[in-house]
């Protein structure tokens, strides 16, 4: 299934690489553990290899996939609570999932409301949480490293929600470095 080297997407982290697979003794039953290096915050997680599904992880999108998810960046805002802690749990709860085009909607949906309204602190961290875990796979889907991953996603969602010019602007930069 998984193997060392494999590129990796662990729910709420980010991505990383499967750096060890071993055995371990826990609680005296013996279990293989994926050691997981997430990468934009340096964190480790080992994850049983049995709970691997259980637990969300899966491989990062391919560039075909990139395409999708920039659609979904550039796309309308979807119907969002009006309540704060409401908005912030429904956020919160998609970027549990794992899913990219879910964690893709709450990024362009937050991107959307701070150019509108601004975010209160916490949206705002969730916002910063939510596009460094988007760039971090991005970047391996689309073979650039963590910087340039970021900088192409600043620079679709700076199309998102403004007028004229620079959103096409934008959204064709990003559609061209979508497909190079």
């Amino acid at each position: 299934m998984y193997k060392v080297g494999d590129k990796v997407v662990y729910p709420h982290h980010g991505a990383g690489s499967i750096v060890k697979k071993e055995q371990r003794e826990v609680l005296g039953e013996k279990r293989e553990y994926l050691t997981i290096k997430i990468d934009h915050n340096e964190m480790t997680v080992n994850v049983p290899t049995e709970n691997a599904d259980k637990v969300g992880l899966r491989r990062v999108i391919g560039e075909k996939e990139v395409e999708v998810v920039l659609k979904a960046l550039t796309g309308g805002s979807t119907e969002m609570p009006k309540n704060w802690n409401r908005r912030f749990k429904h956020n919160r709860d998609k970027m549990k999932t794992g899913d990219i085009l879910e964690l893709a909607e709450v990024v362009r949906n937050l991107s959307l409301r701070d150019h509108e309204k601004g975010l209160s602190t916490g949206e705002k961290q969730m916002f910063v949480k939510a596009k460094k875990i988007l760039a971090s796979e991005l970047r391996y889907a689309k073979g650039m490293d963590e910087e340039e991953a970021a900088e192409w996603l600043d620079g679709v969602l700076a199309g998102v929600g403004t007028n004229g010019k620079k959103k096409t602007t934008a959204k064709k930069k990003a559609v061209a470095g979508a497909t190079a």
